[in-house]
């Protein structure tokens, strides 16, 4: 993606952290997801307003040893199909409002 992308959880979705790993289900389709560290890292920060792009950079490339456009691909297809789920909402604006889950508490 070439423009700014900004993630947001879906409200309609049940997320908790276990170790490396975060489970996320859906609560329209009572799907079960099981995300790894870096997905889960993702899935966290993404708050609507950060560009997908600082979320990478800044979480993603500073605890791995990865390039950033490389991190960025990968991450722009993560979100996409998370977002096929319904697990994410995915725009090219920042996203504001009553659809968006808050941060999750441990």
């Amino acid at each position: 993606m070439n423009h700014p992308c900004y993630v947001a959880r879906n409200s309609q979705v049940a997320a908790r952290r276990l170790g490396d790993e975060m489970m996320m289900m859906s609560a329209s389709t009572s799907t079960l997801f099981t995300l790894n560290d870096v997905a889960a890292t993702i899935c966290e920060a993404a708050d609507g307003v950060t560009p997908l792009r600082e979320i990478i950079k800044n979480k993603i490339c500073t605890e791995y040893d990865v390039a950033l456009e490389a991190a960025l691909v990968d991450a722009e297809n993560l979100v996409q199909q998370l977002a096929t789920h319904g697990i994410l909402v995915v725009s090219d604006q920042p996203i504001v409002g009553s659809g968006i889950a808050p941060k999750e508490v441990s």
